[in-house]
């Protein structure tokens, strides 16, 4: 079991990780008039594997992969289908909307944790999903129409894939026990190949090189596709699945005030009456039980 310095280092880790990401998508927005999101997609993880790897490399820590099997398919739903799928749905879909129908994801992760890691979801847990849930469907708001059916199945398909990724990555830590950079580094490696395809192979405009495009690509390799994926796994390896995966619905919330804030993106009424029953939500999960522990 975890020391309580440990959690609260894992907790720390989780809410820089919330940050990042959060920002991330005010970014993806800004970056992505200057690229098309499968270029932008592919470029970000090979870049963002490169750097890993020259960190690997830098603090001597051993370049030889986990077990490959596991690893690509981590790659291949953490980082290939997550990011291609969600990016293909911002293509007609609205940047909010898409942002979080895939973060639908810590629902999906829940219940896969249940049934590949036999982690069963305790009351506490269900009644936290249930107010995350009443909270989304308030920001989302279905009954005013979704826009394009295509993206949306896109969008909920991407945390899907997402959510196997995380119970994926928690059995390869329970198993295997990797360090959580070299883990990354492998498996954003796999992935990044595998976005390459339709980057490559789908006929899209060319990128608009500039300040802007270049400084939202290095915030998105450096921080958001190579620190904020180290933390997350760490987050993985040190608390419980459920918890974990339900503390990344503040990445939407987050990602809500950022745009208000950054964007003039004012959230209307519903939106806010959505993000507190997903903060209640992530209190009944997380907060409770965490200052219980690291008391």
């Amino acid at each position: 079991m975890p020391s309580h310095s440990s959690q609260r280092g894992a907790v720390a880790a989780m809410l820089v990780t919330i940050l990042i990401w959060a920002y991330s998508w005010v970014v993806m927005k800004q970056v992505l008039q200057h690229a098309s999101p499968f270029q932008f997609a592919a470029l970000r993880y090979v870049l963002g594997a490169l750097v890993l790897f020259a960190v690997l490399l830098a603090t001597r820590q051993s370049l030889r992969p986990p077990p490959l099997l596991p690893t690509v398919l981590i790659g291949l739903c953490q980082t290939a289908a997550f990011q291609g799928l969600g990016q293909w749905a911002l293509v007609e879909g609205g940047a909010g909307h898409v942002a979080l129908l895939a973060y639908t994801m810590p629902f999906w992760a829940v219940l896969l944790a249940w049934a590949i890691l036999r982690e069963k979801p305790t009351a506490r847990h269900w009644l936290g999903m249930g107010l995350a849930a009443v909270g989304l469907l308030c920001i989302i708001e279905p009954w005013r129409g979704l826009g394009s059916g295509s993206s949306t199945l896109l969008a909920i398909a991407a945390g899907g894939a997402w959510a196997m990724g995380t119970v994926l990555s928690k059995r390869m830590f329970l198993r295997h026990a990797p360090s959580p950079l070299n883990l990354t580094a492998w498996q954003m490696l796999f992935g990044a190949l595998a976005l390459c395809v339709p980057a490559l192979g789908i006929p899209q405009r060319p990128i608009e090189w500039s300040w802007d495009f270049i400084g939202g690509l290095t915030y998105s390799v450096v921080l958001a596709s190579s620190v904020a994926w180290g933390l997350w796994l760490m987050v993985l390896r040190r608390l419980p699945t459920a918890v974990a995966s339900l503390s990344s619905l503040g990445v939407p919330i987050v990602s809500v005030l950022l745009a208000w804030a950054i964007l003039h993106e004012q959230p209307t009424s519903m939106e806010a009456l959505g993000i507190v029953f997903v903060l209640l939500g992530l209190m009944a999960v997380s907060g409770l039980k965490l200052r219980r522990g690291l008391a």
